[in-house]
């Protein structure tokens, strides 16, 4: 019995050559979610002033970065220490 071939995954957000973490967007999707990430932290920024509103601000920050991170992980490739072309 033949099992299907996968297709393979599109990743949204590439891995960084050197380091740990992700590049920039490989997708417009990708694209999308990181255009998304910076108007609402602009956003954010006008609602909650930082120099008005540190705690309100700086929790909106936290979880706009989480939230980020969290699509990174779960659309991007997966991550690991890379040293480049080794």
């Amino acid at each position: 019995m033949m099992m299907p071939m996968s297709e393979p995954t599109e990743y949204w957000f590439p891995a960084k050559s050197y380091g740990w973490g992700w590049g920039i967007p490989s997708t417009w999707h990708g694209w999308v979610v990181l255009g998304a990430f910076a108007a609402l932290l602009f956003a954010a920024s006008v609602l909650f002033p930082p120099h008005s509103a540190p705690l309100a601000f700086g929790l909106s920050v936290f979880v706009l970065g989480a939230a980020l991170v969290a699509i990174c992980y779960a659309k991007g490739e997966p991550p690991r220490w890379r040293w480049g072309s080794k």
